[in-house]
């Protein structure tokens, strides 16, 4: 099975599809910048896997908002992604709009 990864802008949402890992996000990359002008949510529950590289790539979309003046949050966060965010420790600087305190 071939690996891929699309994304898709509906409205201030940026919906992701597919894999997100160092194999697929090499044209969102060079895309980044035009992908996410207005866009305020990470929309990632329809992503299949993501890796560490995934990951990393989450962190830099929601800096670069950061750094335009807005801000970025991850929505549709799954149980296994949620685990990685646990496992690396980036709860606080990854945010995930759909969190409850708990």
């Amino acid at each position: 099975m071939a690996e891929t990864l699309s994304w898709q802008a509906e409205d201030d949402t940026l919906v992701l599809r597919g894999e997100l890992d160092r194999v697929t996000l090499l044209q969102f990359w060079e895309q980044r910048d035009a992908a996410l002008a207005g866009i305020r949510f990470l929309d990632v529950s329809r992503l299949e896997r993501v890796d560490s590289a995934g990951v990393a790539m989450m962190l830099h979309l929601c800096a670069l908002q950061t750094q335009r003046g807005g801000s970025l949050l991850l929505t549709g966060v799954t149980e296994k992604l949620r685990t990685l965010i646990a496992l690396y420790k980036l709860h606080n600087i990854l945010p995930c709009a759909d969190d409850r305190p708990g």
